[in-house]
């Protein structure tokens, strides 16, 4: 009977899906006995954690990003790695244009002021998006996804992506941080992207413009982050962080909306994951890989 180890906290459909499917579910402790595992970010799968684990031969992550597990190590190890990438692209998308939002309308200060006992009504001037330019940078599933919600607010949207993407259109990098009212990151985090987003490219931004970054903290280098809202040109508002938790002293900043990678935090997204996670080691035993 294969077996499977459910590494970090799922929704309990993945444990009913598995079990009826007459997997055996193993507890975090003993995924060294396991065939497959699932894992959310917190578990790294790293070289030690597969040399530890003999009978591995599946990886399954319960969400999007794959940056905490060695895809390499994994390819010359024959383990399949999956994902569940459809499973938070709504969740996602729905929370950054929530920042977009608040953003855009002083949200958070409005709140605290007004709960501390203020009335900053004319120091809280916000703007509308409606007119606005998005600039998005990484046009996959989420990218999209946050584009079609901003075309509904009347949004012109922009691009970056290595790929064409009918609809839309594509700019470099440079022309998109220099033009856009809004940027939003979706990129994967991977060599090749890993602190793209430098310094000289937010420099280009517009006075008051907005940085969203929902995607990976790696894309931006915390220092080149913290001078540019030491400048306080632009407003930045983040979900992911290089190092999570964030250092203190990155958010000490009133320019900067920050909320802990609740990106995928939603009852709805937890459940598609957990059970994408599930069918997705069901179908690789039934085919008997």
């Amino acid at each position: 009977m294969p077996s499977v180890a459910i590494m970090d906290e799922l929704d309990p459909i993945a444990r009913n899906i598995l079990q009826e499917a007459g997997i055996t579910v193993l507890p975090p402790e003993r995924y060294t006995e396991a065939e497959a595992v699932i894992v959310r970010s917190r578990t790294k799968v790293d070289r030690r954690f597969m040399d530890s684990a003999p009978r591995l031969r599946l990886v399954v992550r319960a969400g999007v990003g794959l940056d905490n597990v060695d895809l390499a190590y994994a390819r010359e190890k024959g383990i399949t790695v999956r994902n569940t990438p459809q499973a938070t692209v709504v969740s996602v998308a729905e929370l950054t244009i929530g920042l977009m939002i608040a953003a855009a309308r002083h949200i958070p200060r409005a709140h605290s002021s007004t709960k501390a006992g203020l009335w900053e009504k004319k120091k809280l001037k916000g703007m509308e998006l409606h007119g606005k330019v998005l600039g998005v940078v990484g046009m996959g599933r989420i990218g999209r996804a946050v584009a079609e919600r901003a075309r509904c607010f009347g949004m012109e949207v922009v691009y970056y992506d290595l790929v064409d993407v009918p609809g839309y259109r594509k700019v470099d990098l440079p022309e998109l941080f220099s033009t856009a009212d809004v940027v939003s990151l979706h990129l994967p985090l991977n060599e090749n992207t890993r602190g793209i987003i430098n310094y000289d490219l937010m420099k280009r931004m517009k006075e008051g413009a907005i940085l969203i970054n929902t995607a990976r903290g790696g894309l931006i280098p915390t220092e080149d982050l913290v001078r540019v809202l030491e400048e306080g040109k632009i407003t930045v508002a983040l979900d992911v962080y290089e190092e999570e938790p964030p250092p203190p002293h990155l958010l000490k900043y009133t320019n900067l909306i920050a909320t802990p990678h609740i990106g995928a935090q939603t009852k709805e997204a937890q459940r598609r994951a957990a059970e994408e996670a599930a069918r997705i080691v069901v179908e690789f035993f039934n085919a008997g890989a």
